[in-house]
């Protein structure tokens, strides 16, 4: 009696429901139970326990005792010594689940299982019995408690080496198991899909006993295969029918176990913390990566690379060059996409027709107008020795006849050589948009991407650690432009005043703050610089003899930047002398 007190409080741990399948303990041996369709009850020799009581009574613990014993009696068939070819499986995702059964089966391993796994696997004509035979005892708590059970986890956890470890199943007539597939409840689907959920529907799409059979199993790798990915099934099927034994492809597979759960547990953590009142930065958080790709090499050729994509719950249809689509060209590499990054983020920060042209992750060429043609062409102008080999990024669709532009666009430094790009970033692509893109170039990459939501936590790695910060979201609708010199700026000027905050916003910081690079500005852009407006990123330590005296000098119209110098008087002071606008934002816009 006190042993099957024992086996009903051990049954009654916690546990979310889940499909399970186990090996088949017994060969040549009548099942000592069958599955009753009636949910929640096993036939036990024509007597029937059911999981709907809430308290336990006399009968019931007659019921266990007789459960007890008939574990007792069948500790033989279930010999963990006797040479019998066990599995256990448990899936939520059943993609491939037939050809995973029928090859198994196939190798001669039993298998037994709960719900609509075991249907699945009935129905592709494979032998199943169910996990109850193993542990005597039904599912209850709405199949929370289901497999968290000696007899399902002693036969994973045993070490097969160790003497004393055998003794033990077998005298509490438990088997082992060889294998182990599990893949865990739909949560991350669930959590992130576009209609929510609620947090009780949440909690119950939290899986205890995959991870913990997972676990378990990984941890055991030496004696238990643990798959958790449909891809690994033939590579499974494979490695079992050679025969031999690679401890590299055990330790593979209890990595990707452990990483698989590692994950999930991430996004159960993230979503946890966000139904909280926490801020944005919790105490600690974990960021799960899943490989996109291999990359050829890194920065240099002599650094090796990969880029991976952000699984975060938040990176969820956020949008980005991570989850572009690639329509054509040759494979990205590491710095293709931090300059298709770059042009990406800049271009999408425009509402009207917009071309933005960058090299080296900076901006070399932004221009915005209702004709989306003249603004690529202006776009190019601004500098073509810097946009020819750069990346051309669009926010509106690239059609027929904006498609052939790129294509065949000569440079204006010559006026014959047709430009080149490494990649084309646009939100979309019309058919014909895209055969003509098709047609430039072979190694050309087109990419499609959505736009990057708002709101997003920035990460950058420093050496032994991450900064993290919110996502620079303003934009000139955001901010004020207050007019601090004596002339205001009329509408015309206003506008190019935002239009090259929002650029400078997007160029690495001091780029044309200091008196070097703006001299080099000036002489770049000549003649045009008259009447043009200038940003600044931070504000202007000096005025006169300095940055702000020679914009003026060189017929600037309008200067907009951040203020907050101890010298801010200076700047008003030289702008009144030139005659020129001066407008404060009081936002900064480092970018490093």
């Amino acid at each position: 009696m006190l042993g099957s007190l024992t086996l009903t409080k051990t049954a009654t741990h916690h546990l979310h429901s889940r499909t399970s399948i186990a090996a088949n303990h017994f060969t040549n041996h009548k099942p000592i139970s069958t599955f009753s369709p009636q949910k929640g009850s096993i036939s036990l020799n024509k007597r029937t326990i059911t999981s709907s009581s809430s308290h336990w009574n006399s009968g019931s613990v007659r019921a266990m005792a007789e459960v007890g014993t008939l574990a007792e009696a069948k500790a033989g068939a279930y010999s963990s010594g006797s040479g019998v070819k066990q599995a256990l499986i448990s899936l939520s995702d059943k993609h491939d689940l037939a050809l995973l059964g029928k090859g198994l089966e196939a190798l001669g391993y039993s298998i037994v299982s709960t719900g609509g796994t075991a249907f699945a696997l009935v129905e592709a004509g494979i032998s199943v019995t169910k996990v109850e035979e193993l542990t005597c005892f039904p599912e209850m708590l709405d199949g929370r408690v289901k497999t968290l059970h000696p007899s399902i986890h002693g036969g994973i956890l045993a070490k097969r080496d160790q003497k004393h470890h055998m003794e033990a199943l077998n005298k509490h007539g438990i088997g082992t198991f060889d294998i182990v597939v599990v893949n865990l409840y739909p949560f991350y689907d669930k959590v992130s899909s576009k209609s929510g959920i609620a947090f009780d529907d949440g909690i119950e799409n939290i899986d205890i006993g995959g991870p913990a059979m997972i676990r378990a199993a990984a941890k055991n790798h030496k004696d238990v295969l643990v798959v958790v990915d449909s891809k690994d099934y033939a590579d499974l099927l494979e490695f079992l029918k050679s025969g031999k034994d690679d401890e590299q492809f055990r330790r593979k597979l209890a990595w990707k176990a452990f990483q698989h759960v590692a994950s999930y547990d991430s996004a159960v953590s993230e979503w946890l913390w966000k139904q909280t009142a926490g801020d944005k930065f919790p105490p600690s958080f974990t960021v799960p990566l899943s490989l996109k790709s291999s990359l050829r090499y890194g920065e240099n050729p002599h650094q090796k690379a990969a880029f991976y994509v952000d699984k975060s719950l938040s990176e969820v249809r956020a949008g980005g060059i991570a989850t572009a689509i690639q329509h054509h060209g040759k494979e990205m590499s590491y710095n293709n996409y931090l300059d298709a990054d770059a042009a990406w983020n800049c271009v999408t920060e425009f509402e009207d027709p917009t071309c933005v042209i960058v090299k080296h992750t900076n901006p070399c060429g932004v221009a915005s107008r209702e004709n989306i043609l003249e603004a690529y062409r202006l776009a190019v102008r601004a500098d073509p020795v810097s946009a020819f080999g750069g990346i051309v990024a669009f926010n509106v669709e690239v059609d027929e006849a904006l498609a052939k532009d790129i294509r065949e666009f000569r440079s204006p430094t010559d006026g014959e050589t047709r430009m080149f790009y490494e990649i084309v970033v646009a939100p979309k692509y019309t058919e014909k948009g895209l055969e003509t893109l098709r047609g430039k170039s072979k190694t050309l990459r087109i990419l499609e991407a959505s736009k990057n939501e708002k709101g997003k936590l920035s990460l950058r790695q420093v050496g032994g650690g991450w900064l993290a910060q919110d996502s620079d979201d303003l934009n000139p609708k955001d901010i004020q432009f207050n007019t601090v010199s004596e002339k205001t700026p009329v509408q015309s000027e206003l506008s190019d005043a935002k239009f090259a905050w929002l650029c400078v916003k997007h160029v690495k910081s001091n780029a044309i703050v200091i008196a070097k690079s703006l001299r080099i500005a000036f002489r770049k852009a000549g003649e045009e610089a008259k009447g043009a407006a200038l940003a600044s990123d931070a504000f202007f330590p000096f005025a006169w003899n300095d940055a702000v005296e020679e914009a003026c000098q060189n017929g600037i119209g309008v200067i907009a930047e951040p203020g907050g110098s101890i010298r801010d008087a200076d700047a008003i002071d030289c702008c009144n002398k030139y005659g020129v606008s001066l407008l404060f934002t009081n936002v900064r816009h480092f970018r490093h």
